[in-house]
């Protein structure tokens, strides 16, 4: 529950703060209005670690950048067509905003910017009513001009003005309400939510780059399966990322199988438990937790019904992978994490081999090459795809991997398991075949890479005698 009077008391320790203070003495001497505005106010109210100030006042660029200039290390003006200054004060990065009062085509997202006279008229433009309040650092008095504070204490997201306006002027918004959705545990209030509905195809107009934004921050939430639903419920998944919405596959009365799209959800939160568990106080793993929710893609995909009620999905891992790195591409993520994620769910489904019966030492070696560096994602991935209620067969697959886990870490006692190479590299291999650079060079690279996973070190001569041994079988 909100505890105003704690709330209160935050923001009058925010307006204490140093950085805050300076700015605040220095604007009102050259005669100008400043107030902190949006998230830290907003999270100073929640209790929450505020982190970046953003500040809004009466004054225009230029004479931002004369008052801040005297008081700050460095200044940089490239917002400045926007009415923005950014300035390190106190040692803090800070951004200072002229009110604002913009209009939009409705056809891209870009504003027409114009400069607004009043403080609560740049509060009512912004996105939610949560992040449109202010605080008046002169006089440590909030401003709220929408019912921010109610919407607080509510745990409810509501746009300041007709939402149906708000996303027709800027569609990236119904995006940031999932993400709210998620960061903050509230809910998306109905007349929001069917205005998102309506509005979800307006998304179009919103580039590649910034809607990954958006995803990237909600899956870098605690809870990114509230803000998911959002999306999914109202449609605006499908405009930008269809795959997830698909996997609400419907289950008939004569053939049965687990809900995916539950699955794959459970599976992300489990994923992140997982996380946190074994890389405590890192930045959330987005590549992990994108490949935990869309490992299951290729299902629908793949689907067949069989008779006596059996439902299959052969090879969804690999069909998985390929829609996964095409649809990621499309919406700009950089090749790093599209290489993992894709590589990820190419690979779930290997560990359950393992635990029908104990691999050889050559199956860990391969589990290990194939995963590559993607081999610490691949132990939280798979088992986070573990979502059984059966207690049984949970135990005994966490203490399958839990052995596998055992045995990687002694081969890589035993040997160098992460780089592991044939015992002959290309030029002797060459020279033992004598043969030129090309592709029999790779082929044989390839067998002795082989031979060397399945029967460990052989030694020069050993590995020599086979090599020639399969070149003659290949004549």
């Amino acid at each position: 529950m909100l505890n105003m009077a704690d709330g209160v008391a935050r923001l009058g320790d925010l307006a204490a703060s140093p950085v805050v203070a300076t700015l605040a003495r220095a604007f009102a001497d050259a005669g100008h209005d400043l107030a902190i505005v949006g998230g830290p106010v907003r999270d100073a109210l929640l209790g929450r670690s505020t982190h970046d100030l953003d500040f809004t006042t009466d004054a225009h660029p230029d004479d931002i950048l004369r008052i801040v200039k005297p008081i700050s290390t460095a200044q940089w003006d490239i917002g400045r067509a926007f009415g923005t200054i950014g300035a390190r004060v106190q040692g803090e990065q800070v951004e200072i905003t002229t009110y604002r009062a913009d209009s939009y085509d409705g056809v891209t997202r870009k504003p027409t910017v114009e400069f607004g006279d009043t403080l609560e008229a740049d509060l009512v433009r912004r996105d939610f009513t949560v992040n449109a309040m202010a605080l008046r650092v002169t006089e440590v008095k909030l401003v709220d001009p929408t019912g921010g504070v109610e919407d607080l204490l509510a745990g409810v997201l509501r746009t300041p003005i007709d939402p149906r306006i708000s996303f027709g002027d800027d569609p990236l918004r119904m995006l940031r309400a999932a993400r709210f959705s998620s960061q903050l545990g509230f809910e998306v209030e109905e007349g929001t939510l069917a205005a998102i509905e309506e509005l979800r195809g307006t998304l179009s107009i919103v580039s590649p780059e910034r809607i990954q934004g958006e995803l990237t921050r909600l899956l870098g939430t605690d809870d990114p399966v509230r803000g998911i639903r959002v999306l999914v419920e109202t449609g605006l998944m499908e405009e930008f990322l269809p795959e997830v919405s698909a996997l609400r596959l419907e289950v008939d009365e004569h053939h049965h199988h687990k809900d995916v799209y539950e699955h794959s959800l459970t599976v992300l939160l489990q994923a992140i438990e997982h996380e946190g568990i074994r890389f405590p106080d890192q930045e959330p793993d987005v590549a992990l937790r994108l490949a935990a929710l869309l490992h299951d893609i290729g299902k629908p995909r793949t689907r067949k019904l069989e008779k006596g009620g059996a439902v299959t999905f052969h090879h969804h891992d690999i069909v998985g992978a390929r829609m996964a790195r095409k649809r990621l591409q499309a919406l700009r993520f950089d090749g790093a994490t599209i290489d993992a994620v894709s590589r990820l769910i190419e690979l779930h489904l290997r560990f359950f081999g393992y635990a029908e019966g104990a691999w050889t030492d050559a199956a860990v070696r391969r589990y290990v090459r194939d995963a590559g560096d993607q081999l610490e994602r691949l132990h939280i991935l798979t088992r986070a795809d573990v979502t059984t209620r059966n207690k049984r067969k949970a135990m005994r697959l966490a203490s399958a991997y839990d052995d596998i886990e055992a045995r990687i870490v002694t081969l890589r006692e035993q040997e160098e398991l992460d780089s592991i190479r044939p015992e002959l590299d290309g030029n002797r291999i060459q020279e033992v075949l004598g043969i030129s650079p090309g592709p029999e060079v790779g082929r044989a690279y390839k067998f002795l890479l082989d031979l060397r996973l399945d029967e460990g070190v052989l030694g020069p001569e050993e590995a020599e005698s086979r090599l020639r041994q399969w070149w003659a079988a290949q004549a």
